[in-house]
C-alpha cells in the first residue's frame, strides 16, 4: 500500500512539473520558446552567452547551453524535478531543449507512466515499438531511445529513456533540428578530411616553437 501511494505521490509531481505547453504548443518548454536567440535564453536563465560551449562552427554554427534549475523551496510538494535543461542553438537560435528529470522524481515510474503524465500536457501521443534512437549532439553519450512522440507540422516531443532508468524530453523544431544534424554530419567528414594536415600543422609549429626556445637559450643561458 505503501508503495502505491508513493508512486501515485511521485506521478502526481512529474504531472504537476510539467508546465511545458498551454494548448499544446509544441514550440514552448515552460517560458521558454523555440527560435528564440542564444542572448536572450542566457538572459532568461542569468548566464552569459560565452558561456555556451561551440560544438561545431562550420558549415553552420552549433552551440550547447546547459542550465541547473534551482529549487528555491523546502516544500516537498513543490520540488523541482528537473536536473537540467540542455539548450542547442543552431546558427545563434533556440532549435533544441532537452530536459532531465531528477532521478528522485521519477524514481519507480514506468515507461507508461511517463507517456500517461506527458499526455496529460499534449494529448494522445504515439508510442514507439520498437523505439527509434534519438541523435545527440554528443558523439561519446549513452544512446537514448524515444519512447513516445508528440509531434505537429513543425515541432517534435520525444519521451527519451536509457537503460539507467532514467527519462528526458525533447522539445524541437523539426525544421531547425534537421538542418543541425545535416550540419553536424558535414562538420564530422570535413573535420575527418582536415585530421592530417592538422597534425602536420601542430607538429610543425611544435618544433617551430621548440626551436625558436632553443636559440633564445643559446643567446642566454649560462653554465
Amino acid at each position: 500500500m505503501k508503495m502505491i501511494l508513493k508512486s501515485a505521490v511521485i506521478l502526481a509531481l512529474v504531472l504537476l512539473s510539467t508546465p511545458i505547453l498551454s494548448g499544446q504548443d509544441l514550440s514552448k518548454y515552460r517560458n521558454f520558446s523555440l527560435g528564440t536567440s542564444l542572448t536572450a535564453v542566457s538572459k532568461q536563465i542569468g548566464e552569459a552567452s560565452q558561456q555556451a560551449n561551440l560544438i561545431h562552427q562550420s558549415p553552420a554554427v552549433i552551440q550547447e547551453l546547459t542550465y541547473w534549475p534551482l529549487d528555491s523551496s523546502n516544500s516537498p510538494a513543490t520540488v523541482e524535478p528537473v536536473s537540467q535543461i540542455l539548450f542547442s542553438f543552431y546558427n545563434g537560435e533556440l532549435y533544441r531543449i532537452v530536459v532531465t528529470y531528477e532521478k528522485s522524481a521519477i524514481e519507480g515510474l514506468t515507461e507508461d507512466d511517463m507517456v500517461r503524465a506527458i499526455s496529460v500536457r499534449f494529448g494522445t501521443g504515439t508510442r514507439l515499438y520498437p523505439e527509434i534512437g534519438f541523435q545527440s549532439n554528443d558523439a561519446y553519450a549513452s544512446p537514448q531511445k524515444v519512447i513516445a512522440r508528440w509531434a505537429d507540422t513543425q515541432n517534435s516531443v520525444d519521451l527519451l529513456g536509457s537503460s539507467m532508468n532514467s527519462f528526458q524530453l525533447a522539445v524541437y523544431s523539426k525544421r531547425a533540428n534537421a538542418q543541425a544534424e545535416a550540419a553536424i554530419a558535414e562538420s564530422v567528414k570535413l573535420e575527418k578530411q582536415q585530421a592530417p594536415q592538422k597534425e602536420i600543422d601542430r607538429q610543425k609549429k611544435e618544433a617551430d616553437d621548440l626551436e625558436a626556445a632553443r636559440l633564445k637559450n643559446q643567446r642566454s643561458f649560462r653554465p
